[in-house]
């Protein structure tokens, strides 16, 4: 049997190995470079409890800090629960987990050796939205290397998926962030042009993170999903695996990213509405802001919280049709919200600082973004800023 893999390995490893597309590709840039990394070994062992299959390939680039080394891996179905068993088809040695390139390089050579008709990119790691808050913490934006001391900002991550969407010949189905924070429209908005469908948590994530075993099943049994459908399966996968104790509180969004231009639309007309108010009802939103659902980051709100208890509040020179427009683009949106012991969570986070300090730290980092361009929403937050 050790034969059989070995020689299995160096073959994949010298060939083009799949002359006709599966339907699906799953590639996972699972970076355990960092104290994630036993969670890692977790997840890689739960995917091994399914495998890939006739219709998808599950291909993952493992960095691990036990391990030291980062390896690329066709994972295979066994019932071995502790030891990782897939074959190794590359062996990278000290690859740059940080570096925005390696990701590109991944889903490169991912899709040229493992083509299919669509692909699930996954990045998993620690994760922090779209900018570092806490000065003590280290982790920043996503996918921080403890090897290198790199990490792949916003801007990074957008460029990496740009790229990767170019060398495939299309869109990416799906992208989804394994990591914490990750679930804001900042960050969609910034990957949109080359992204379908996007994945993230408004909230920090359990170690644990996805339940791989759960969502690939599930995924199996039902091959010809589409990808609005397999994101939906995640999220709600995703919910019920941390349900059952109910001592975790967790979110996971869905967004379809086809539909941000008149979610963004609607946002800008919203903040538009805000900045013709008097420097009283400016004060009046800042307390709403202060008191809407925010997360780990204080600064990440519960966008439609906010804009429901904006609503709540009577504003009378707030024109309703303005939010009901928020309604109806954000339901187009926002196609799966999965919360655990978070019932003011509704899948979209969005900076809204209610400090001017945090607002002056971020602004000119914020005015660069994607988002930011197209519905001036720093305007807003100046505005409300104190």
């Amino acid at each position: 049997m050790r034969f059989i893999i070995i020689a299995l390995a160096l073959f994949l490893s010298t060939s083009s190995f799949a002359a006709q597309p599966k339907e699906w590709t799953f590639l996972l840039f699972l970076n355990g470079n960092n104290n994630l990394d036993k969670y890692g070994h977790l997840n890689m062992n739960q995917i091994e409890n399914v495998g890939s299959t006739d219709k998808i390939n599950i291909v993952v680039q493992w960095a691990s800090l036990k391990n030291g080394k980062v390896q690329r891996l066709l994972m295979q179905k066994d019932s071995d629960f502790k030891n990782v068993t897939s074959p190794v088809i590359q062996d990278l040695g000290q690859a740059d987990m940080g570096d925005w390139k390696t990701l590109v390089d991944f889903v490169q050579w991912g899709a040229k050796n493992f083509p299919a008709n669509h692909y699930f990119v996954d990045v998993w790691d620690h994760g922090s939205g779209w900018h570092k808050l806490e000065e003590s913490v280290v982790f920043k934006d996503i996918s921080h290397d403890d090897t290198t001391g790199h990490h792949m900002t916003t801007k990074d991550l957008a460029l990496a998926l740009h790229e990767s969407s170019k060398s495939i010949g299309q869109k990416i189905d799906i992208y989804g962030s394994d990591a914490c924070l990750m679930g804001m429209i900042e960050i969609a908005s910034e990957v949109s042009p080359s992204v379908n469908y996007y994945v993230g948590s408004e909230e920090l994530e359990p170690g644990e993170g996805w339940p791989y075993d759960r969502f690939l099943t599930r995924w199996n049994n039902s091959s010809n999903a589409t990808p609005k459908e397999i994101v939906q399966m995640l999220t709600e996968e995703y919910a019920k695996s941390y349900s059952f104790t109910g001592k975790k509180a967790v979110t996971l969004s869905a967004f379809d990213l086809n539909a941000l231009q008149n979610l963004e639309l609607s946002i800008q007309q919203f903040g538009e509405q805000i900045k013709k108010l008097g420097y009283d009802t400016a004060r009046e939103i800042r307390k709403i802001a202060r008191n809407s659902q925010s997360f780990y980051n204080s600064d990440y709100v519960d966008f439609l919280n906010f804009v429901s208890n904006v609503k709540s509040a009577n504003i009378s020179k707030m024109n309703p049709i303005i939010f009901n427009n928020i309604e109806t683009t954000s339901q187009n949106f926002i196609i799966a919200n999965g919360t655990v012991n978070y019932p003011d969570a509704h899948g979209m986070s969005m900076w809204i600082p209610a400090k001017r300090r945090i607002y002056s730290k971020f602004s000119s980092l914020y005015q660069e973004m994607r988002f930011d361009q197209q519905t001036h929403w720093s305007e807003v937050v100046k505005l409300i800023s104190e």
